[in-house]
Parts: structure tokens; sequence; C-alpha cells
């Protein structure tokens, strides 16, 4: 039976929702409160140069976004790259990108480096992710791999993805960041490579964009929804220019504190969802003459530097994309209420490049192009012990109303592959929670 179907948010997820439900027969209306869709994915101006405004990869096993490649004839525009890793540590870099590199690592000892492969292969062969949950990241961490590797190495990755609230996560957050690591050998695959798409997500996002237009669904931005109600024919959704929308089902996959006010939710519900604690992210974008160095990743451990790590899309992306120019990013994952989110893109600037003067002796403040930040309060939940049974139900209280966000990845991490799998599942419930309904 086909059903008018309201989704709000217009990031992947929700632009992936609508076109998965778009098949079913289902009329669309996707609402954005933006005045573009993409979210996360979505690209910007730096300068010269558009491209995200926060870094993405997609790995060879990245088998739904490989999907989306296909289905909108793009696999073709997929690049893959053999990239290095660094760490910054005591004031120094080192290359860690194959085995060699990895004995000869000088922060640690061989008993050490020799627990922490032993760490990484126990991680990558664990299946229960259930079991890992319940764990304390930290304490499992250390059991496995000794004190001077969780404090010369783990913690400050640890801190810098989730900051102060990386002692409450569960050691599942580090299986699977290393199962994603390794699913490309789980498939089949010889090894795994990190690419893009030629002219980034912009061009994913736009390409999928006309697709979906061209399949009738309805994409209405600067629509910004101010409250979800039930009626008794249907969920109500009002926009905060006053317009009402009646929608026989509605799907909102903006964050669990957000939803908490949008939805006109029971008090336990709203408690649930305010519950569910998040972790933002400020994101510089630096353009620059030339490269850092040749990694992509470099890991940084240690404390002074203001941002959590350097992202240097250069060695992973062609220079042509970028005009000739080096684009870095240099992110900070910090809570929802930390003052950086208020603190001027000017004194950013000054903070993060007086650190890369330190950090690298050539670089120079007027080899920058471009410096942009981009800010997001809720990315993700911090994923602490027994985190799967605190997640609420897709269905919530208000009947025909689903909630569909980041904080339903319960075992993985957030990325875009994640995020397409959680709208093929999300489909299939609300397909199946229909079926049953029209049964009763």
């Amino acid at each position: 039976m086909s059903e008018n179907i309201g989704i709000i948010g217009g990031g992947l997820l929700g632009l992936s929702l609508a076109h998965r439900l778009r098949k079913q027969g289902h009329r669309i209306t996707l609402l954005e409160a933006a005045d573009h869709v993409g979210g996360m994915a979505a690209p910007w101006q730096l300068g010269d140069v558009t491209w995200d405004q926060f870094y993405h990869v997609i790995l060879l096993s990245d088998s739904y976004t490989h999907e989306l490649l296909k289905e909108l004839n793009l696999t073709d525009e997929f690049v893959g790259v053999e990239t290095k890793t660094g760490f910054y540590t005591d004031g120094r870099f080192h290359s860690m990108s194959n085995s060699l590199e990895f004995l000869k690592f000088p922060p640690l000892g061989l008993l050490s480096k020799f627990r922490l492969g032993l760490t990484i292969m126990r991680a990558s062969r664990i299946s229960d992710w259930h079991a890992m949950e319940q764990l304390d990241c930290v304490g499992w961490l250390q059991k496995w791999s000794g004190k001077r590797t969780v404090e010369k190495i783990w913690r400050p990755l640890l801190k810098a993805k989730l900051g102060d609230s990386h002692s409450e996560a569960s050691a599942a957050f580090i299986w699977a960041t290393i199962q994603r690591m390794y699913a490309a050998r789980r498939s089949g695959l010889k090894k795994e490579l990190f690419g893009y798409v030629r002219g980034g997500y912009g061009r994913i996002v736009g390409t999928f964009v006309a697709h979906m237009q061209q399949e009738g669904i309805e994409l209405r931005t600067s629509a910004e929804v101010e409250q979800v109600s039930s009626s008794a024919v249907g969920p109500v959704v009002r926009l905060k220019n006053g317009e009402s929308l009646q929608f026989d089902r509605v799907i909102c996959t903006v964050a669990p504190p957000l939803a908490a006010k949008m939805l006109d939710l029971n008090q336990q519900e709203r408690e649930r969802l305010q519950g569910i604690h998040y972790q933002g992210i400020v994101c510089a974008s630096v353009l620059l003459d030339r490269p850092l160095n040749p990694y992509y990743v470099t890991n940084l451990t240690d404390d002074w530097v203001p941002f959590t790590g350097v992202i240097e899309m250069s060695a992973l992306v062609d220079r042509a994309e970028y005009g000739g120019k080096c684009l870095v990013y240099l992110p900070k994952y910090v809570a929802p209420d930390d003052a950086i989110f208020n603190e001027s893109d000017e004194s950013i600037r000054k903070r993060f490049s007086e650190a890369l003067e330190k950090m690298y002796p050539d670089f120079a403040t007027n080899t920058v192009h471009a410096f942009q930040v981009a800010r997001l309060r809720h990315v993700f939940p911090i994923p602490v012990k027994n985190y799967s049974t605190l997640v609420p139900p897709l269905q919530t209280s208000l009947p025909g109303v689903y909630l569909v966000n980041s904080a339903n990845i319960v075992n993985g991490t957030l990325n875009v592959n994640e995020t397409l799998q959680l709208a093929a599942k999300a489909t299939a419930t609300i397909k199946s929670n229909q079926h049953a309904q029209a049964a009763v």
C-alpha cells in the first residue's frame, strides 16, 4: 500500500531512506532545515576549491557505499590508493605504515609492540560484539596491550575521538574500529585501499539528488521543523514558518537530544533520548601550497596540540582536484557544550596555525590559501558500556512516527557505509511494521 511519508533531515541517512522508500512505491517529502542537503557529506567552497566540509574516505570493503555508487553510475569514478599512516609523539613524527616500520617504532619497546599487535589481532577475530560492549575499553586494552602502550598509544587515540568521555567507552568502540580496518581481509580482498570519488562527496550527493528528483521525491530545503505531533489521521509536522504538513508516516533522522525537543513524546521517552550523550566536532579545512608530510592520517599523542588529528587529503586525493594545492583537515572532537563552538574562526586559526608551525618547521602561514571552520555539535553517541540496551526503538509512542539516526549504530563506528547500512535495515523494519499493521 502506497503511503505519504515525510522524512526529517537531508543528510545521507535521510536521502537513502527517501530513495529506498520511494522504490517501494511511497510518496516521499524530505524536509531539511539547511539551504542544502548532504549533512556531513555536503561540500563547500574553500578558496577557489569546492570539496567536502568534513573528511571522508571510502574503503574497498564498504559494500553499501559501493552499491550506491553503482546505482548512480559512479563506480568508474572511484579511485583507490595505498596510503601511509604517521604518529606524532614526544615531538617527533614516526611512520607506521607497514610491518617493518611497526617493528622500528621508537616509542614502544619490543614487548609492547608484540602486545599491541596481539591486541589488534585479538580484536579482529572477535565476532560477538555484545560481549565487548560489556567491558571497559581502557581496561580491556590495558589487559592485552599493557599500561605503557595504553598511555603512549591507546589513551591518546581514544581521547582524540572521545575527549574526556573516553573513560566511559566500552571495548566495543575499539573492536568496531579494528573490524572495519580488517573488513577487506575478511571479504577476500588482498588488501584494503582507501579511496574517493572524483569530485568528492559533493559529486555523489549532487548525482544522488538528481536521481531522486527523477524518481519524483520532493526535496524541500530551508524547511526547519518545529514540532511533530499526532492526529486522528496521522502524524502532523509543523514547520517554523507556520506551515503544517500531514503524513501517513514520519521518519525523523536528527540526533536524539534534538529529537527530544522536536517530537511530542511522553516524559519517559524524552528522558531516554536526552540520556544519550553525543560527541561533536569542530573541523578546520586548510588549503596549502604544499603538503605537510606524506601521511594520510597523522595520529597525535602529545596533549598540547589543540586539534586531535591531521588528515592530509592530498596524500589520498589527486592534487588536480584542488587545482594543484593541498588540502588538510584539522579535526577536534569535543562535547556539544564545549567552548570552542563559540570561538571565532580567527581565534581557532591562530591557535591551530601556531601548533602547525611548532610541529612542521617548513609550515608558514603565508602558504595558506584558505582556512575555514566547520562545526557540528551532534555527530555520534558516546559508546558507553551496554550501549545497545540504551538505544530507543525505531518506532516511537507517536503513531506512525519513527526515529532513525546515528544512535542506532550499535556495533560499528560512524561513517558513510554504516549510515547507508542503517538506512537499509531501518527501511526493512518500517516495511515489516507496515505489513503487520495492515494485517490487524
